[in-house]
């Protein structure tokens, strides 16, 4: 079992440690609602080193990642970030990534924790253009700094003007004394901040000086526990729940990130194109218990009459809005917004709304 770089400070922080995509990874700290409020609120620090660092370089690297991504690569230039995935010969989603663009000769894929070896094994086996593929995983650390407080912190310690790098854009820069850092404008909480890459001898001094600047603006450890909550109140997908390599981006709801624009011919662009014109049998809803309960992974969704149409992908206690909340593929015709269903949750079937994501809105 791997140890990220942090594993130190986590044991120093009363984490609970548990193992996690071949890491011992902290699950929570003081517990999973004041972790979450307190992003919500102040500022939360994660430690997402467990995640994959792909290089794709070289005269071809620009046609490789757009042929084996589905989002439009010439739509972003130098500097930006782009969310997309890898799709699949039967119209899945081998993983969906955050693509760095640095130059027309050089990106960094961002991927799932579980999937880098999968992810990188795909991309090899569709390098027939010869570019440069580089797993650089274990080179790199990575914290998500997120909340409200955010950007004030990291101001403290970095001379990088932060209120000029818009969402989904990144610099690379001097940050707590460390001269090389990507500063990524992005997160995976809804709560705003920033995502910190970093090489693995840096990190250590990293964190002490976040934690140094720290106190003032709230700043605690969170865990991938509030980290999980935190994604769903927002209506996040999550690899391995949400989406897999059987779901498709057209079912999940990313189809804004699916562009069939002319010239962007991506690898089994067919296989969804078809889905597209022949319409969909299931969509990714978003829904809310009207009772006390908390719906889980696998629990079936009913219609009115108690007839399965669906079943839980993600479920969760929202601990902003204190009642259930959850996502599960429904039959299309019952995907409506606001459609009345139930949740089998044991013995019991629990009224719930389809929502429409994010179920949780900042400052609304």
């Amino acid at each position: 079992m791997k140890r990220t770089v942090f594993y130190d400070r986590h044991l120093a922080h009363n984490a609970k440690m548990v193992p996690f995509a071949g890491f011992q990874m902290p699950v929570e700290y003081a517990g999973v609602r004041q972790e979450h409020q307190n992003v919500r609120e102040n500022v939360g620090v994660f430690d997402v080193s467990h995640m994959g660092e792909i290089w794709i370089k070289g005269p071809e690297a620009f046609a490789l990642v757009q042929r084996i991504t589905s989002n439009d690569l010439a739509l972003i230039g130098p500097g930006k970030i782009q969310y997309t995935c890898f799709p699949n010969d039967r119209g899945g989603i081998v993983d969906d990534l955050l693509v760095y663009a640095y130059e027309q000769e050089k990106y960094l894929l961002v991927v799932n924790a579980a999937n880098v070896e999968k992810d990188y094994n795909w991309i090899f086996s569709q390098n027939t253009l010869g570019a440069v593929v580089e797993n650089a995983s274990e080179q790199i650390s990575q914290l998500a700094i997120q909340g409200p407080n955010a950007a004030a912190l990291l101001q403290k310690i970095t001379p990088v003007d932060l209120s000029k790098i818009p969402n989904y854009h990144f610099v690379t820069g001097e940050l707590g004394g460390v001269a090389e850092v990507i500063i990524s404008n992005s997160g995976y909480t809804g709560a705003g901040g920033f995502e910190l890459y970093m090489f693995n001898e840096d990190g250590p001094q990293i964190w002490d000086r976040l934690f140094e600047a720290g106190e003032e603006f709230g700043l605690q450890p969170a865990g991938l526990a509030a980290r999980d909550t935190l994604r769903l109140e927002m209506g996040f997908c999550l690899y391995g729940n949400d989406i897999n390599d059987a779901t498709s981006p057209l079912e999940a709801g990313l189809g804004w990130i699916t562009k069939f624009n002319e010239g962007n011919d991506f690898i089994y662009r067919t296989e969804l194109e078809k889905q597209k014109n022949d319409g969909l049998n299931r969509r990714l809803v978003g829904f809310e218990l009207l009772e006390r309960g908390i719906p889980r992974q696998h629990y079936p969704i009913l219609d009115r009459e108690g007839r399965s149409i669906g079943e839980v992908t993600s479920g969760t206690m929202s601990p902003m809005l204190n009642k259930g909340i959850g996502m599960g593929y429904v039959e299309v015709e019952h995907a409506k917004n606001e459609t009345d269903i139930l949740i089998g949750i044991r013995n019991k079937e629990v009224p719930a709304r389809v929502i429409r994501p994010p179920f949780y809105k900042p400052g609304v």
